[in-house]
């Protein structure tokens, strides 16, 4: 019989994977999989920001996320250095900021392992209700906001020119990955959420001909991924974040090959 503590992590990451996995099929689209990496490492200042105010966690991970859109957007309206630079600079900046405050704020107040590779199988009821609680918010504006920003996906002055407000769709877009983030820091940690978002849209593009097609694969695709992950880290009693993403990289394999046998006939 299998223990309480796999049952709940299991439920807390598909809880995470359905909800991670759309987002990252826009972020495999728009070829932003460096942003959503630097979103990521922004979650440990976010943090420690939020341990520092007293205040949720959860906000002070959405409030630097997007202080870091903020500028991101500004720096690309004032420089002439690609956009990739840009990222890999405010990336490593707010990752290096996290560590400096998790060192001020000391090892009592500040589990830097936990946050950095994460603790799934530490998940708790208490996580659970917010995992699927604010999974359902996001899944819900994703689905609100899912045509406007598929139409920005594919060419960004044309939708503008339909009448899309591209500026309030993207802001939306990086809520909703900033709010992800925070619901995946506990379950893959900070340094690794961003492969949960990449993997399983990559994996599940030669297998698919429409978007919708391709994010419900991709949610299937996490959702394997974040078992078999689990049960590799309980069996090989192996870290169960670094598992999770070896096993989204098996899967990923496994699409690529049959992409590219598909592709030789």
């Amino acid at each position: 019989m299998l223990d309480d503590f796999l049952i709940r992590a299991a439920v807390a990451g598909i809880g995470v994977a359905l909800v991670a996995a759309p987002l990252g099929c826009f972020i495999v689209w728009r070829r932003m999989a460096y942003f959503g990496a630097t979103i990521a490492h922004s979650g440990l200042l976010g943090v420690a920001v939020g341990l520092l105010l007293a205040i949720d966690l959860t906000i002070g991970v959405i409030a630097v996320a997007l202080a870091l859109a903020a500028i991101l957007t500004l720096l690309q309206r004032s420089t002439t250095l690609p956009q990739d630079t840009i990222l890999g600079i405010l990336a490593h900046v707010a990752l290096a900021g996290g560590l400096i405050a998790a060192a001020a704020l000391g090892g009592n107040r500040f589990d830097l392992m936990g946050y950095l590779f994460g603790d799934i199988l530490a998940v708790g009821t208490r996580d659970l209700l917010w995992i699927y609680g604010g999974g359902v918010v996001i899944l819900g504006v994703t689905a609100w906001i899912w045509r406007p920003l598929l139409a920005i996906s594919v060419h960004e002055e044309l939708a503008r020119a339909e009448g899309v407000n591209a500026a309030r769709v993207n802001a939306l877009f990086m809520l909703l990955l900033a709010f992800t983030v925070a619901l995946a820091m506990k379950l893959v940690g900070i340094l690794l959420i961003a492969s949960l978002l990449v993997i399983p849209a990559a994996a599940a593009r030669p297998f698919s001909s429409t978007p919708e097609q391709m994010a419900v694969i991709s949610a299937l695709v996490a959702a394997l991924g974040v078992i078999g992950g689990i049960a590799a880290s309980y069996w090989l009693d192996a870290p169960a974040g670094p598992a999770i993403v070896m096993a989204l990289a098996s899967l990923f394999l496994v699409s690529f090959i049959r992409g590219s046998l598909g592709a030789g006939r």
